[in-house]
């Protein structure tokens, strides 16, 4: 078995080196050693870190961010785009802690779901995602009360200790993201449709080339939120109709999943088979590198922007803008 020498650097608080998906799949093929000396560095949004290392570089996000291939010689993320071998697009709710969600949310429509008297639940901290879930949020409220159990617009005495458990007392979840981008799907209607609620959806306008609408409450098949509402109300009102929506298969390609695995695999595989530096090392982008490292504000994504704001004032970043 071949070694690989492998870092990860600038991923979120927590995460861990060895219990990832990257190390994981690698280590099938590979003896894998976590190094400060790596052939291939995995990184994230969440520093500069990265620009230290003149190796493969590998990005991942599990945000809204479109990959700098200037910085970078791979990236996976959600952004429907092509760019040959150095692209792979994949969603975070077949990554990490979200697949077991994922395979419950595949065939919740076989089991039988008790009664739920609870109207509706909403599970959100983040308070600088588009206005229209709020606005959503407030518009449905006043048909019903809504259960807010996040740290935002919490009306329920205090933020919930577990969202799934907590989603799966309720009829509907308002399973929204933070921002409606084509590919950007992450784990919130996988985790509502797992807990076996009817999601509320929005985001990705493209969302029907991967789920079954039918299982779900898709925002974007409506002209306005009215429009919504008024589905929520007939289904909350017509028990008939709405069992329909949880009888309904949520995936109707389950080879759709294995494909993503193999893609996954494929993909990390080949970047090691490769071991090649493919981004551009002229002039020019030596010169952008160098100005990323003299901590020029580059982040192209608001919430990642405001986090990293909220860490200077507590502490947990110490430096200057040049």
């Amino acid at each position: 078995m071949n070694k690989l020498k492998i870092k990860f650097v600038d991923f979120w608080s927590g995460f861990d080196n060895l219990k990832n998906d990257f190390y994981e799949i690698l280590s099938k093929k590979y003896e894998v050693e976590i190094s400060d000396n790596p052939d291939i560095l995995f990184y994230s949004i969440f520093g500069k870190e990265h620009l230290k290392y003149n190796c493969v570089r590998v990005f991942f996000t599990g945000e809204d961010i479109v990959p700098d291939f200037n910085i970078c010689d791979y990236g996976i993320g959600f952004a429907n785009i092509g760019f040959g071998q150095r692209y792979l697009r994949m969603p975070l709710y077949n990554l990490f802690q979200y697949k077991k969600f994922f395979e419950i949310a595949i065939s919740v429509h076989n089991e039988a779901v008790n009664k739920r008297e609870k109207f509706c639940s909403f599970v959100y901290s983040n308070n600088k995602a588009d206005s229209q879930r709020e606005e959503f949020y407030n518009l449905l409220s006043k048909y019903k009360k809504v259960d807010s159990g996040g740290r935002y617009l919490n009306n329920i005495g205090g933020p919930v200790e577990d969202k799934f458990l907590f989603q799966k007392q309720y009829k509907f979840s308002i399973a929204f993201e933070n921002t409606s981008t084509i590919g950007y799907t992450t784990e919130k209607l996988i985790e509502a449709k797992a807990a076996g609620t009817i999601p509320i959806y929005w985001g990705n306008p493209e969302i029907t080339k991967e789920f079954n609408s039918k299982s779900f409450i898709n925002c974007h098949e409506y002209s306005n939120f009215d429009e919504v509402i008024e589905k929520i109300i007939e289904l909350d009102n017509n028990e008939e109709k709405y069992k329909s929506y949880l009888n309904e298969e949520f995936l109707l390609d389950r080879s759709w999943k294995e494909k993503l695995e193999r893609d996954f695999e494929k993909f990390l595989y080949n970047i090691v088979e490769e071991n090649k530096i493919v981004r551009s090392r002229g002039l020019a982008t030596r010169g952008y590198e160098a100005k990323l490292q003299r901590y020029e504000t580059v982040y192209s994504n608001k919430i990642v922007r405001e986090v990293v704001n909220v860490l200077k004032k507590l502490g947990f970043i110490k430096f200057e803008e040049k």
